[in-house]
């Protein structure tokens, strides 16, 4: 295989919403939430909510990644009048412990992960955290089609940063002429392989709208097939 593919993890191959949704569901019943006084789905639209905007100032570069973990908990808790240290700090242990646990993949990946690896060398450039996503790929049968699995720790570097990229090339001997990148976020996946000059494919199943040049957008992972 002399060309490369790079796939971003989450939210392009691994379901992260809906693994996520299922992990809190999870702690939810485990932690007797609503014995507490907080309702379910309005316990998810906060936890989004600021996880959102802690996961924003840690991909700046503003927040660490052990206070980012513990963070997010605190504050959904506050907004239900909750001041808990203890269990925000025990939740976040528990959504990690479980989440990469969680198997949902978007529809057509295994299918198309198999096929792309007949004919290409297929790695994985990921901003998560290494121990977690080393374990979504294997609970969700997926390791044995990724020859590296590049994490933003490894490389010490973030998407969209182009360093990761360079990290990403010289781990691969892969290059700029004989690779594409897929990956569902436009700041930072597309963003990051076009500062490299990179062909990019933009997953967006949701048909959010943008008014970006792009080399390829798909709507269904199944329409790799078509352009690879």
């Amino acid at each position: 295989a002399d060309a490369y593919i790079f796939f971003d993890l989450d939210e392009t191959l691994w379901d992260f919403k809906r693994n996520s949704v299922e992990t809190l569901q999870d702690l939810f019943a485990l932690y007797r939430l609503e014995e507490k006084g907080l309702k379910e789905d309005t316990f998810y639209s906060r936890y989004h909510y600021h996880n959102n905007i802690y996961w924003d100032l840690f991909r700046k570069g503003l927040l660490a990644r052990e206070d980012l973990r513990v963070i997010r908990f605190l504050t959904t808790l506050k907004d239900f009048d909750i001041t808990d240290d203890a269990l925000a700090k025990s939740m976040s242990e528990t959504y990690l412990r479980l989440l990469p646990t969680k198997t949902r993949l978007f529809d057509h990946a295994l299918d198309v992960l198999a096929y792309l690896h007949q004919k290409y060398s297929l790695h994985i450039i990921t901003n998560g955290f290494e121990e977690v996503q080393f374990k979504k790929l294997k609970n969700s049968g997926i390791t044995s089609y990724f020859k590296n699995v590049i994490t933003s720790e490894m490389a010490g570097s973030q998407k969209p940063n182009r360093e990761i990229f360079k990290y990403a090339f010289d781990k691969t001997s892969a290059s700029v002429l004989n690779s594409i990148f897929i990956g569902d976020s436009m700041e930072a996946d597309i963003a990051g392989a076009k500062s490299i000059g990179m062909d990019h494919v933009f997953f967006n199943p949701e048909r959010t709208i943008h008014y970006e040049q792009l080399t390829h957008e798909i709507y269904s992972l199944a329409e790799l097939k078509n352009i690879l």
